[in-house]
């Protein structure tokens, strides 16, 4: 009678279990059920033991379940049940289906399940189990989950990592603590080669849970031939920890069409073969004492069906708290949610609720920009690299080398990001020199200011040739800079609605929770990109009207005597930056008669020679009236030659001499035409090394444009781009949040949580919460009454 009593408690804790189970499989509930998890190498015997402990073939083996998901495998023990019953639990609910008692249809849902997943989700191998439930006179009250076996290589057609990722999903569903771990491995390998003891160690380092089951034992038996050697083996001493008693187990090996009848009179009768011949086959015999309860199968399953029974009876008061603990976690969120569906129709509770978040994610902005690191930036963060190709803008425009800023490896976000995108900007900026002019450019230029009369024509023409270049080069970098700033504020939206989940989960404030108002998210995220948008449209224009005012002709910038590198703006290091050589153009003597053509747009190469004063070389042509100072090497150059050139009423005598001077093709520096300081220059043959007016104004305007440069960037734009972008989105987004979407009627407003589809997806989760509920409140009631029977 106390047995019949004993029978039922057991049978009743185990029920209770086993629809927890089902609603922890359904729910994506954690809870820590007592469960006993098979794992192994392929082809080490667990499907064969499954069988065994179901009474039943149902061809597993053949259709390779556990290479691809795991197979949770609720058995009930029913003496009414003669033929066995199978269900399988609907994949997203708690409900099983109908009854299956073909063998060979057990097999067919199995396959075509993870067949169904695996192309889902496009992956060789899937966690997600199916729970199939199986009730059956013959076989134990007992819960396995069988895990895909380990393999050393892919199969072929499947990826080549899918070992790996077999070997990390067993360990995973094997490491909670409250699961039991059956282990098997096949009798031909020795515990000093076992290619998965190791695994099994990293789980369960001292086997404290850890079964331990040697199968197809029966290959081992021929093997032994005295009791020494027997005991030896059996006892696995220096390989399994000191309590470790590792099991016995051979199963039938004929795998033709039987009954379920003779398939199990065959499990019972290998069990007795093996004990026999260990009896008689062996000189001695073995230590029957000592290891006879360790040895078949049916040893092995009366072990585990009395060892989860005892986890059931320990687990059961701890998991009565837990269920209780969660069936009221349910209940507060079932009213959260009937207050939320309630208030899409309360627009004072919508907006102050709707206002309350849009602060709050304004906030979490701000935090971002001033410096943090939650979340995990190695997971929201951003490597430069990543920025240049998320945001599609690419390599800074006219720059040719890398750019590579310190940090452009880390994943940053917030401010971080932003005063590294600033750096590259300094990098880009200063790895452009002040491009080559031609010599039309220059004359153009030159000639213009000349006419002009005056003593400044060289510094002038140089000053805009510089400006020419700083407008042409330097004007879509600063447009590159802003885009890349504004995508990188851009991308904090989401790392804020990150950080305000995580902080809402750690402090349960979850009474603010926008979930479900699609419309109403959809609305704040595009006002705030339109917000950074327009950051950056406006930084653009101010970071443009600097560079038209430091481009000005009547910015001083170009004229500044106390310029040099560093100079009066301070030391700084420029990246990437050629060596002082790159800033100004040098012109060679060509030696050649014919003037350069294709070479005209490159600067020329510096002169080692000793400079002389221009004009020298065709003193013998030209009359000048004072000598010009040493100090003044392109004076003539400033229109300052006099008109004493020709004497005649009609400029007969310069025409003259003009006309010597241009038959003459080896001096053509200069020509002047009419006395009127009008010039032109070429390049010289004559084998003088001398300064020509083309090199000063190339060199001067290299100058020119690494002053205007610095100026641009240390004085002006660094400081706009960070007032222009941060200190608006500090200040100013959630009142500009708040404008977009509150400074509406009430209609307009309500649009953004009445629109289609907001409303629906409120009443599905609260359908999902009244379903967990009523499942936990069921299993509630069952472990209160469990509990009283302890």
């Amino acid at each position: 009678m106390q047995s019949q009593i004993t029978s039922e408690s057991s049978k009743s804790r185990f029920e209770a279990y086993n629809r927890l189970q089902a609603a922890a499989v359904a729910f994506g509930e954690k809870l820590p059920i007592p469960e006993i998890v098979a794992i192994g190498g392929q082809s080490d015997g667990k499907s064969s033991l499954l069988e065994a402990l179901l009474g039943f073939r149902f061809n597993v083996r053949e259709v390779e379940m556990g290479t691809r998901r795991p197979l949770i495998l609720q058995m009930v023990h029913d003496l009414s049940v003669l033929e066995p019953r199978c269900r399988f639990q609907d994949e997203d609910t708690e409900e099983y289906g109908s009854v299956i008692v073909s063998a060979t249809a057990v097999a067919d849902v199995i396959r075509s399940r993870t067949e169904a997943l695996l192309k889902k989700t496009k992956t060789a191998v899937s966690p997600k189990p199916i729970v199939m439930r199986a009730e059956y006179a013959h076989c134990p009250n007992l819960t396995i989950i069988d895990t895909p076996g380990f393999v050393l290589k892919a199969k072929k057609g499947e990826p080549e990592t899918t070992p790996d990722e077999i070997l990390s999903m067993v360990k995973s569903l094997a490491s909670p603590p409250h699961r039991i771990l059956l282990f098997l491995q096949q009798s031909s390998v020795e515990w000093c080669s076992s290619l998965w003891l190791d695994a099994v160690r990293e789980i369960d380092s001292s086997f404290r849970r850890t079964i331990v089951v040697v199968s197809k034992f029966d290959n081992r038996l021929k093997e032994f031939s005295d009791r020494g050697e027997v005991d030896r083996y059996l006892s696995a001493s220096g390989y399994l920890g000191e309590n470790t008693r590792p099991y016995f187990v051979a199963l039938p090996k004929d795998r033709s069409t039987v009954s379920n009848d003779e398939f199990r009179r065959q499990i019972s009768q290998v069990d007795t073969e093996v004990i026999r011949h260990l009896r008689e086959g062996v000189k001695g015999g073995f230590d029957e004492e000592k290891y006879r309860s360790c040895i078949g199968f049916g040893s092995l399953r009366d072990f585990l069906e009395s060892e989860l029974q005892k986890r059931y009876k320990e687990a059961a008061p701890a998991t009565l708290a837990l269920l209780e603990q969660r069936c009221s976690e349910v209940t507060d969120d079932m009213l959260r949610m009937d207050k939320k569906i309630q208030a899409t129709s309360d627009v004072a509770h919508l907006r102050k609720a709707a206002m309350l978040y849009t602060a709050s994610i304004s906030n979490h902005v701000g935090a971002l920009i001033d410096g943090a690191a939650n979340p995990a930036p190695e997971q929201w963060g951003k490597t430069t690299e990543e920025e240049r190709s998320e945001s599609g803008i690419g390599s800074w425009p006219g720059v040719s080398v890398d750019i590579k800023p310190p940090n452009a490896v880390l994943k940053l976000y917030g401010g971080a990001a932003f005063e590294r995108v600033i750096h590259e900007f300094r990098c880009a900026a200063y790895s452009i020199e002040c491009p080559p002019v031609s010599r039309e450019k220059v004359a153009n230029i030159l000639l213009a200011h000349a006419g002009r009369g005056g003593g400044r024509g060289v510094a002038e023409a140089s000053a805009e040739i510089a400006r020419t270049a700083a407008r042409s080069w330097l004007a879509p970098l600063l447009d590159t800079a802003c885009e890349r700033l504004a995508f990188v504020l851009g991308s904090l939206f989401e790392i804020a609605l990150e950080r305000d989940l995580k902080q809402n989960s750690e402090y349960e404030k979850k009474t603010e929770n926008m979930d479900g108002y699609v419309g109403f998210h959809a609305a704040l995220r595009n006002c705030y990109s339109r917000f950074v948008k327009n950051l950056a449209k406006q930084c653009k224009q101010l970071v443009r009207h600097h560079l038209d005012s430091v481009t000005s002709p009547y910015s001083m910038a170009c004229y500044e005597n106390d310029y040099h590198q560093g100079g009066v703006f301070g030391s700084y290091y420029k990246p990437n930056q050629g060596s002082g050589n790159s800033f100004c153009f040098e012109l060679s003597d060509t030696g050649r008669d014919e003037p350069m053509k294709d070479q005209e747009n490159i600067p020329p190469e510096k002169s080692n020679a000793q400079e002389t004063t221009p004009g020298k070389g065709v003193e013998n042509l030209i009359t000048v009236p004072e000598t010009p100072s040493p100090d003044q090497p392109c004076e003539i150059m400033y229109g300052l030659v006099k008109k004493e050139i020709g004497n005649g009423p009609d400029g007969v005598g310069a025409r003259k001499r003009v006309a010597r001077m241009t038959g003459n093709r080896n001096i053509e520096p200069f020509r002047i035409q009419n006395g009127g300081g009008g010039l032109m220059f070429g390049n010289t043959d004559n084998g003088l090394k001398s300064s020509s007016a083309y090199t000063e104004i190339c060199s001067s305007a290299a100058q020119h444009f690494a002053r205007i440069r610095e100026v641009l960037v240390e004085r002006s734009v660094t400081s706009t781009l960070n007032s222009g972008f941060l200190t608006p989105c500090r200040d100013r987004l959630v009142v500009a949040l708040g404008l977009d979407l509150f400074a509406v009627n009430d209609e307009k407003f309500m649009d953004m949580f009445v629109a289609p589809g907001a409303i629906d997806v409120l009443q599905q989760e609260r359908q999902q919460l009244q379903k967990r509920q009523k499942i936990l409140q069921s299993c509630l009631t069952e472990f209160k009454t469990v509990a009283r029977s302890l």
